[in-house]
């Protein structure tokens, strides 16, 4: 048998965890500084992301660490087509609103992290029935760093404006690598008290009688 010994968490620990929970913010490129993320800032977020619970322990996330300008400004350049496409998609009362919000830090970033879902060769403990449940692994791992990032009073913002097959070409990735997210990470002059979309009213914050139902919808 294992012993049961693993720790305990005080109340005040506890509280502290809810507060970067509910402080969690996705920060805009208006918002990044260019101080640079020092080494042993990122390895906490990378440790943050290989604590993260996984399918059958696979642990199928790969990160690719993006510094470089000139991946940047090709990563940019899709965000900006696929940027320009996803206008006519909203309502005509959204459609300003959309065009003047800056929903991208790719190049004020000091940092961008590239996370990848990398299939496993076999059969997955937990991933036979849900083979999605790999790809949910990954968004745990992306949760994980975000957290730890809020922590640290580093700010992220999650790409998805792009496309996902032009940055794996660009990174080079594995053919059977799945792009799950696209983050820039770096210092922030601030954080919103609220989620910037929900200061904007673009959307409502749903209420909790909504959104949970007792043994069936």
């Amino acid at each position: 048998m294992h012993p049961l010994n693993g720790k305990l968490f005080t109340a005040k620990e506890v509280a502290v965890l809810h507060d970067i929970i509910c402080n969690r913010r996705d920060v805009r490129g208006n918002r990044f500084l260019d101080s640079p993320v020092e080494d042993n800032v990122l390895q906490k977020l990378l440790d943050a992301a290989f604590h993260a619970p996984s399918v059958g322990f696979s642990q199928p996330w790969e990160f690719v660490l993006i510094k470089d300008p000139w991946v940047k400004q090709q990563v940019k350049e899709s965000f900006i087509i696929e940027n320009e496409k996803a206008v006519p998609v909203f309502d005509k009362d959204k459609q300003s609103t959309y065009i003047r919000m800056k929903l991208e830090g790719i190049i004020e970033a000091p940092l961008n992290i590239a996370v990848f879902y990398k299939p496993s060769s076999g059969p997955v403990l937990g991933q036979t029935s849900m083979e999605e449940a790999g790809l949910y692994s990954v968004v745990c791992a992306i949760q994980n760093m975000w957290l730890m990032a809020r922590a640290l009073n580093l700010g992220v913002g999650w790409v998805s404006i792009l496309d996902a097959e032009k940055v794996k070409r660009i990174v080079n990735a594995p053919e059977h690598n799945k792009l799950v997210a696209y983050l820039c990470v770096g210092y922030t002059d601030g954080f919103y008290t609220q989620p910037e979309l929900e200061l904007l009213q673009w959307e409502k914050r749903k209420a909790a009688e909504a959104t949970v139902f007792y043994d069936s919808y």
